[in-house]
């Protein structure tokens, strides 16, 4: 019984805490833009430099 009276308290700071975590990610713009990063990904173009030239012209192919 002892162990629930710590255990209690305990989850509640720590919801707390996580609850404090998320209102300050929202405050600092986290979530605004959740569709560009995912579409990122799908550009082909996006990474151009000379690196990725650098490639192209190791694999045989050209633009």
């Amino acid at each position: 019984m002892s162990v629930i009276l710590l255990l209690i308290p305990l989850s509640l700071v720590m919801a707390g805490l996580f609850l404090g975590a998320f209102v300050w990610a929202v405050r600092e713009g986290q979530y605004e833009d959740t569709c560009t990063p995912s579409m990122r990904v799908l550009a082909d173009d996006a990474a151009e430099g000379p690196a990725r030239e650098d490639f192209r012209n190791e694999q045989g192919t050209s633009r």
